[in-house]
């Protein structure tokens, strides 16, 4: 009796349970699912902040479909072969910005992408957003934590290179973010208190030290223009006005899908990208921007608890460090938009047009997804 009880326990012989259909894929369905209506979401206001633009919604619809297979792909893959390739991703990324640099196709005022003639364009920066905390989650998962003094250095110098690159472009949204993804799992390593009070201490000298030398012109009118709009209705604070107007204008409830007037009566520029959530306020309302921010803090939860299930070191940095980079996205467009956040260009995750943005944000939750599905894997 003893023999059949461990032969069940450990699910052996002919009493062996099979995985769900959904573990034998390596999908996470609740994400897979709030992805799919975040999507749906997408869709319908893509159209309209497009001024019905079909083109732009099948080239979005295109980038979802490589982002949802490359989503896929990237989930059947352990954490730790994952682990394995960080530093050969982390060269290749750096290596394509410094092409940028060289070889970049220039575009309003900023040279950011790649291009290459009749394949693809697509902005290595991006892609930098993904690498960045597996590179620092690479580096930490192996010295003991919380990291001391050196190891804190050398997580810097890993973060502040691509930053600087991303800088050059110019591009102070995504450097920022950059960083702030490295730091998160600086942060979730354990970084002690004194280090992180001895951070603050110097923020402010280095705020000051990047405005005189390292924030160009137009980046400092934006800052100026957060702080009173109004100086420049219709230049510098044209875009945060007529944003406020267009969320005002809104209510409750909206006007309706395809009667906003502020996006396709062209008041609110960049409508389908970076002011997207203008769109919807002013269409959906009050109530379609909640049930949305309820959408993405349900993914921000289930981030979370992925987090806390990973079974090594490496999984549990990089699975938070995605989920509240993600976060910050969420936070910094919306805040951006509302005016309570100065204008960095940073766009709604998983709303607006882009297709390097969104195949890496899906190339993200494949991370998460793969690490929650290989748990059993990782166990044994």
């Amino acid at each position: 009796m003893r023999g059949i009880l461990s032969a069940v326990a450990a699910g052996g012989g002919g009493l062996q349970r099979r995985d769900p259909f959904w573990q034998r894929i390596h999908v996470d369905p609740w994400l897979l699912l709030l992805i799919m209506v975040l999507a749906a979401v997408a869709g319908f206001v893509l159209y309209s902040a497009s001024g019905k633009s079909l083109a732009i919604l099948y080239r979005q619809g295109a980038a979802y479909c490589v982002g949802l297979a490359v989503m896929l792909a990237i989930a059947q893959f352990k954490p730790r072969f994952m682990e394995r390739w960080v530093p050969a991703a982390y060269v290749g990324c750096l290596l394509l910005l410094l092409a940028v640099l060289v070889v970049g196709t220039e575009a309003k005022g900023a040279q950011r992408w790649l291009t290459i003639p009749g394949v693809i364009r697509f902005q290595p920066s991006e892609i930098m957003k993904l690498v960045m905390p597996m590179a620092v989650a690479w580096y930490l998962a192996r010295r003991n934590l919380p990291p001391s003094f050196r190891y804190i250095c050398g997580t810097l110098v890993i973060v502040l290179v691509p930053m600087v690159l991303i800088l050059k472009q110019p591009d102070l949204g995504t450097s920022l973010l950059v960083a702030l993804s490295g730091f998160f799992v600086l942060l979730l390593a354990g970084l002690r208190w004194r280090y992180i009070i001895g951070a603050g201490v110097l923020l402010a000298p280095a705020a000051m030290a990047m405005w005189f030398f390292v924030l160009h012109e137009y980046q400092k009118r934006r800052v100026l223009t957060f702080l009173n709009p109004e100086s420049d209705p219709l230049g510098a604070g044209w875009n945060i006005i007529q944003s406020k107007a267009a969320i005002g204008s809104g209510g409750v409830f909206g006007k309706g899908w395809l009667q906003g007037t502020q996006s396709h009566l062209d008041f609110l520029p960049e409508g389908h990208t970076d002011f997207i959530i203008a769109v919807l306020a002013e269409e959906f309302g009050m109530v379609g921007v909640c049930l949305l921010l309820v959408v993405y803090l349900l993914i921000i939860a289930r981030g979370l608890f992925i987090t806390l299930q990973a079974q090594d070191t490496f999984s549990k940095l990089l699975a938070g460090s995605i989920t509240l980079t993600f976060f910050i996205y969420v936070l910094v467009n919306i805040g951006m938009v509302s005016g309570l956040l100065p204008v960095v260009g940073v766009p709604l995750p998983l709303i607006s047009y882009g297709g390097t943005s969104l195949v890496t944000l899906l190339s993200g939750f494949g991370i998460l997804m793969s690490i929650q599905t290989h748990r059993k894997w990782m166990a044994q």
